[in-house]
C-alpha cells in the first residue's frame, strides 16, 4: 500500500474543523486562505497520497472559498502546478478578471505563483487534486503559463486518459508497494505534460520518453475497451494508433509482458472474476468465455489452467457455483 495521509473533519471538535481543514490543505498544496459564508458545522474528508515528488489528493467537502493571495505567495511558493478534476458540484475559478467555471470530469488548474480564487457550489464537493513540480514537467514555463487557467476535459482523448488513472489510484492504492510510488508519480508527470502539449498543441516540445510512456498508457487503455473482440491482436491494435507493430513491440519492452501476454492476462482475470459472480451463475462458461475474446473453448481451457492452476469448471463449482451442462459444442472445463 502507498503512503497516505488522511483527514476526517469528524475528528475534531465542530468548532475547530474549518481552522484544521485550513491546515490540512495548506499542507497539502501551498499556503492558503480559506472562508466560510456560513457558520455551523463543516464537513470534510480528504487523503494524501505521496508519490515520491507528486502528489495525488481525492477529497470531498462542503461548500467554502479558497484564496491564493500575493500575500501567501511571497511568504511561501513551493513552485507546484496544481491540477483538480471535478467529480460532483461546480467549481468558479478567478484569475483577476479571468473567470471559469468547471463541472463533473473538468480539469482545473493553478500555478501556485500565481494568485486565483475558488468559490464552490453548495453541498458537497468531490475532486481529485494533483500536485506536479514545475521542474519535472519537460515543457517550457513560458508556454505552460498558458495552459494555466483554461478548462481542460476529462472525458474524452488524453483527459480521460489522465482522469481515468488518477480516479482509479484514488479508489484503492492497496494492489501497490511503496516502491512503485515514484514510478506512478512518473507516469502522472508524463500524463499531465502530455495533456498540456496536447492543450497547447505543442506535442513536439515533449521528450521522447514522454511520448512512448504516454502512448503505451493510450494503447493499454484501448486494450482493456476491446477486450471483448476476437480480433484484437498486435496488428489490429498498431494499426488503431497508426504504428507499426514492430513499434508497438518495442514499446512493450519497457514492460513486464509481451502485447500478447498482456491481452491474455486481462481476459483471464475478467474470465476468472465472471465465473465467481454468483449472478453469472447459469452462464454457460463458454460464453463467458465467448463474452472475453476467447472463442475456441478448449483453447480457452487450457490457458485459464495454465494460468491458475484448475480448471474454469472446478473453480465456479469451488465457490459454490454448479457448472451448468455443457451446450453448443462446449467442451468440458
Amino acid at each position: 500500500m502507498l503512503s497516505e495521509t488522511v483527514f476526517r473533519s469528524e475528528d475534531f471538535p465542530v468548532g475547530d474543523r474549518f481552522d484544521a481543514w485550513q491546515a490540512c490543505t495548506s499542507g497539502m498544496h501551498a499556503p492558503l486562505e480559506l472562508r466560510r459564508e456560513q457558520g455551523g458545522d463543516f464537513r470534510a474528508e480528504a487523503r494524501l497520497i505521496e508519490l515520491g515528488a507528486v502528489s495525488v489528493w481525492p477529497a470531498t467537502f462542503e461548500q467554502h472559498i479558497w484564496r491564493r493571495t500575493p500575500k501567501l505567495i511571497r511568504q511561501s511558493d513551493p513552485e507546484l502546478y496544481h491540477l483538480s478534476l471535478v467529480l460532483r458540484g461546480e467549481v468558479q475559478v478567478s484569475w483577476g478578471r479571468r473567470y471559469a467555471t468547471h463541472r463533473a470530469y473538468d480539469f482545473h488548474t493553478n500555478d501556485s505563483a500565481r494568485p486565483w480564487e475558488i468559490r464552490t457550489s453548495e453541498g458537497l464537493i468531490s475532486s481529485v487534486g494533483i500536485e506536479v513540480p514545475k521542474v519535472l514537467l519537460p515543457l517550457p514555463r513560458h508556454k505552460v503559463d498558458r495552459v494555466i487557467g483554461q478548462r481542460m476535459s476529462g472525458r474524452e482523448g488524453i483527459g480521460a486518459l489522465l482522469a481515468q488513472f488518477v480516479t482509479q489510484l484514488a479508489a484503492s492504492t492497496d494492489s501497490y508497494q511503496p516502491a512503485d510510488a515514484p514510478r506512478i508519480g512518473g507516469v502522472l508527470s508524463d500524463l499531465v505534460a502530455a495533456l498540456f502539449a496536447h492543450v497547447l498543441d505543442a506535442d513536439a516540445a515533449l521528450p521522447p520518453e514522454t511520448h512512448s510512456r504516454t502512448l503505451t498508457l493510450r494503447i493499454k487503455a484501448f486494450i482493456r475497451r476491446q477486450l471483448h473482440d476476437p480480433e484484437l491482436t498486435p496488428g489490429s491494435i498498431a494499426a488503431a494508433h497508426h504504428i507499426s507493430r514492430s513499434y508497438l513491440h518495442r514499446l512493450f519492452q519497457a514492460e513486464s509482458e509481451t502485447v500478447a501476454a498482456y491481452i491474455r492476462r486481462l481476459r483471464l482475470e475478467a474470465t476468472r472474476r465472471d465465473l465467481t459472480d454468483p449472478a453469472l451463475r447459469t452462464t454457460p462458461i463458454h460464453a463467458i468465455a465467448a463474452r472475453w475474446g476467447f472463442t475456441r473453448p478448449a483453447d480457452f481451457s487450457r490457458a485459464f489452467r495454465a494460468a491458475y492452476g484448475i480448471p474454469p469448471r472446478d473453480l465456479r463449482q469451488g465457490f459454490g457455483i454448479a457448472a451448468p451442462h455443457p451446450v453448443c459444442g462446449e467442451q468440458p472445463g
